[in-house]
């Protein structure tokens, strides 16, 4: 693999890392909850993609419309049911109850769709691969969208929260939750809308994975999800640049770990960085320190 075919590979696998980590760092952000589960919604989404498009013959960007509404009904339904009444508890219950909905779609999944992997159909099938550089540079479809896909949301997101009504609510919620009540802010309306949009972003970024990589079985999202957390972490969870920014990173150093070292060791390597980084700035690269009050 050429250096340039091994940056636009570690482009398009730290796009998918970027638009689940935007997901992981909306809900970080606002609710300051860590949803460990937001990796198989991922799952989740592909599977309701590829059932679509495989057995009942629906187009397959209807079906990607299809799973981006279930993954956000799932994420409201997953934030109503066992995050919300856990508001205001540890930080440990929250975890744990994260683990727990990770581990009960997991195996939901399992029972409804078994274990045997599929091959999922890319949404880009039809499309042309681009040839350049007198063949030595390849860009396939799902490349060239997946890249594209992850600039267009970082930027209406970050419009989306600096424009809007429910942007600013959303930031309010953010800084001071008591004080956004008082001002008449529906905080559990903020709360549950940032659980859908990272949801509907997961089911975005596990069709787009599993078109690059078509291999989908009910624990397709628990890597990913692992990955693109340390992503969110990476470039300082809170910052939706900052999850842009972490992804692509994280996906440039694992594409070049195992094209030029070992395939192997690349996991190990992209979480060495990470403690690397966390060792020199512990609020990541765009992460602000907060200071707390006693």
């Amino acid at each position: 693999m050429s250096l340039l075919n091994s940056l636009i590979s570690g482009l398009s696998l730290g796009s998918v890392y970027a638009i689940i980590a935007l997901g992981y760092t909306m809900v970080y952000g606002i609710s300051k909850m860590l949803n460990f589960a937001h990796g198989d919604v991922i799952m989740v989404g592909a599977y309701v993609s590829f059932l679509l498009t495989n057995h009942a013959g629906m187009n397959a960007w209807v079906s990607l419309l299809i799973a981006i509404a279930t993954c956000t009904v799932l994420g409201i339904v997953i934030e109503r049911l066992a995050y919300r009444p856990l508001r205001g508890t540890g930080s440990l219950a929250v975890l744990i109850t994260a683990i727990g909905v990770s581990y009960f779609l997991q195996n939901a999944a399992l029972l409804l769709w078994g274990a045997d992997p599929r091959m999922f159909t890319s949404l880009f099938k039809g499309f042309k691969t681009i040839h350049a550089a007198n063949g030595s540079l390849t860009i396939t479809p799902e490349s060239l969208f997946t890249i594209l896909a992850n600039i267009i949301i970082m930027i209406a997101l970050t419009l989306f929260v600096s424009k809007t009504k429910a942007g600013k609510a959303m930031r309010a919620v953010s800084e001071d939750n008591g004080a956004a009540q008082l001002m008449g802010i529906n905080v559990n309306q903020s709360i549950s809308l940032t659980f859908a949009i990272g949801s509907g972003l997961a089911a975005i970024a596990g069709v787009l994975m599993c078109s690059a990589y078509p291999v989908l079985m009910p624990t397709t999202g628990a890597m990913p999800g692992i990955k693109a957390f340390t992503a969110a972490v990476f470039g300082g969870i809170g910052s939706i640049p900052g999850a842009m920014i972490g992804g692509l990173i994280l996906g440039i150093i694992e594409i070049f770990s195992r094209a030029y070292i070992s395939s192997e060791l690349a996991d190990a390597i992209v979480f060495a960085c990470l403690i690397i980084v966390l060792l020199i700035k512990p609020t990541g690269l765009l992460g602000k320190k907060i200071n707390e009050k006693v």
